[in-house]
């Protein structure tokens, strides 16, 4: 029998894509099943159309063999079958798809999409085997055809005899090598783990003989192996199903069974698109947040399927970082995708899924934000942090589509708020949204700069994380209301005491002179406080950078330009100590110094900033204690 030599590319191009457009060689059997599946996809068709053919769903279905002995792994199907001419034109020329062909043909229906579109992915079964041999009987033919190839070289067609219409297709496998073991995909194991990763969703039965143990008759305790065949894939997804079917515990199990996470979701979202661009998607909002969330291990991505196959484990393009955390899947028939169907081919179609369904996840967090604000404020509590990285990354792009779903801790209310909720409760002459930062709440209830705000009847937003200020400072502003820290050189309400408090200034000037020069590289100003009733002295700041904002940036291990907050001394001109601080001043220039640097310090600690010098510190108390 004389061997063909393949039509269209040669020994380099079969090489190139064995070893070049498969990133993982288990993909030979999601191509081989796809194939199957659209041999049968085919008869489906035919009968819509054809009075003499019926479908009977029961007598369709892909089987998967394992022989250990001969190390050969079959997968037959029971589908339309090829002509001779057929197998010449499908496999005999590299990169020609009869399913293609059909598809472009026929007016698909009913949703029955035929998947392999290319005609390479046949070629795959090279990568694990030496020899493949495909016998196949046509429907309407009495006559089976056997093709047969080693690889590049060429291959053979003679006829040959089966009973039954439909094809076979037999790998014989690569000896082992020190790198890879073919015998894996001999496994029963290994078979199954790759179906039900890439195929379980093919709507006909994939089928298996599997071992099982069954009790032995008449003994207790002792047990006998028995092969049965069985169906391993799942066949039609949940996400196919009409929603009214579903229940929760459907979702959750769901969760569980594709490994989305250890913990319960928190929220489940079901899409269903038709249209121009047509897909499906499920959608999961974990409880808890992954223990390697915020490490360079952790991938985001939705797993990727086209028409039940699965293309992509990890889709990041399909989620914007700031949800990262979402789970799930999304399946469209609709996708371009290129000849290793890996990879998608344009990424029109996928911009426009994944902005929708970036629109309907957020729209889904306000919805359950007002249903059910406990939950809401479980989910908050785990992925918050990240929704303010949203706000503050690419130049406050996104900034627009999260600020609703903000919440910070309020001094009024004790309890979470949202900015909405904020500007809503605002005194009409109250200008801005005042916020305030530290570790804690209870370490920002005690800051001194809080006292005037909150005497003035206005809310304050407790900022206790080193993103929330910088987030901020992106945002700039909320419903034209503008930002404020309560720590900020302009409150925006001095107006009303402003003669009386240069009046102030201007009869202590040479008292804060001196005291700023003490202070000289440390502060860039001393002056009369308006915010302070109880406490002696505060720390104010002016420009951009905060004090919040040049303890986290201190604390970077790349912080090469040692950015710091251009700092304000404030003092309260009514408290005891500034009594004591004017007397200095007239008496005793060396006690001045003394004060003025511990009121320093102490201003410092108040605010969980580093002492220059402890020791120095620690001397200077002893001093006034002497």
């Amino acid at each position: 029998m004389a061997k063909k030599e393949f039509q269209a590319e040669s020994k380099r191009l079969l090489e190139m894509m064995i070893n070049s457009i498969y990133t993982q060689k288990e993909i030979f059997l999601r191509e081989l099943i796809s194939n199957a599946s659209d041999a049968i996809d085919k008869i489906y068709y035919k009968a819509l159309t054809d009075d003499s053919l019926t479908f009977d769903q029961d007598n369709y279905y892909i089987k998967i063999s394992a022989d250990k002995e001969s190390r050969t792994l079959t997968i037959t199907d029971t589908g339309i079958g090829m002509t001779q001419e057929e197998l010449e034109n499908n496999l005999g020329v590299i990169a020609k798809s009869g399913s293609l062909a059909f598809k472009n043909e026929n007016e698909l229906k009913d949703g029955h999409d035929i998947i392999g579109q290319f005609g390479v992915g046949f070629y795959s079964s090279f990568m694990v085997a030496d020899v493949v041999t495909v016998v196949s009987r046509a429907l309407g033919s009495e006559t089976a055809f056997k093709w047969q190839s080693e690889g590049a070289d060429g291959y053979t067609i003679e006829a040959t005899d089966k009973e039954t219409i439909g094809t076979e297709i037999t790998l014989q496998l690569k000896e082992n090598t020190e790198d890879e073991n073919y015998d894996d995909y001999l496994q029963e194991y290994k078979l199954k783990e790759i179906i039900k990763k890439y195929s379980d969703f093919i709507r006909y039965p994939i089928k298996m003989d599997i071992s099982v143990q069954k009790p032995k008759d008449g003994e207790e305790n002792e047990f006998i192996e028995e092969v049965e065949e069985q169906t391993v894939n799942s066949m039609v997804p949940i996400w196919r199903k009409n929603k009214s079917e579903l229940t929760d515990e459907d979702y959750e199990n769901f969760y569980q069974e594709k490994h989305y996470g250890f913990d319960k979701p928190l929220k489940h979202i079901h899409i269903t698109v038709d249209g121009m661009l047509r897909y499906n998607a499920i959608l999961y909002i974990p409880e808890n947040m992954p223990f390697d969330y915020y490490s360079k291990e952790y991938e985001k991505g939705l797993e990727l399927y086209s028409s039940g196959v699965l293309i992509m484990n990890k889709c990041a393009d399909l989620l914007p970082d700031h949800f990262s955390f979402v789970k799930g899947m999304v399946d469209s028939e609709d996708l371009s995708l290129n000849i290793s169907r890996e990879l998608l081919q344009h990424d029109r179609q996928l911009k426009q899924i994944a902005k929708n369904i970036k629109n309907k996840i957020k729209s889904e967090l306000q919805k359950l934000m007002k249903d059910d604000r406990e939950k809401y404020e479980k989910f908050y509590s785990a992925f918050g942090r990240q929704l303010k990285y949203g706000v503050y990354s690419d130049f406050g792009a996104n900034k627009e589509d999260l600020q609703d779903l903000l919440m910070f801790h309020s001094s009024k209310e004790k309890k979470l708020i949202t900015f909405d909720e904020y500007v809503s409760n605002m005194p009409e002459d109250q200008k801005y949204i005042y916020y305030a930062t530290g570790e804690s709440n209870e370490r920002i209830e005690k800051l001194p700069q809080t006292e005037v705000v909150l005497d003035k009847g206005y809310e304050i937003l407790y900022f206790t994380e080193d993103i929330d200020e910088f987030a901020i400072k992106m945002l700039m502003k909320y419903k034209d209301k503008e930002f404020k820290s309560v720590s900020s050189g302009d409150l925006g309400f001095e107006e009303e005491n402003k003669e009386e408090t240069k009046k102030e200034q201007d009869e202590n000037k040479e008292l804060f002179d001196e005291m700023k020069n003490i202070l000289s590289g440390k502060v860039t100003d001393v002056r009369v406080s308006k915010r302070l009733k109880n406490h002696p002295v505060c720390l104010a700041t002016e420009g951009e950078v905060s004090i919040e904002m040049e303890k986290i940036l201190q604390a970077m291990p790349d912080n090469n330009q040692n950015v710091k907050a251009d700092k304000v001394l404030e003092v309260n001109i009514n408290h005891d100590v500034f009594r004591s601080l004017k007397e200095a001043y007239s008496n005793d220039k060396d006690k001045l110094s003394l004060y003025t640097n511990l009121l320093f310090n102490q201003a410092l600690l108040i605010e969980g900033l580093p002492i220059q010098d402890p020791v120095e510190f620690t001397n200077d108390i002893c001093k006034i204690m002497n």
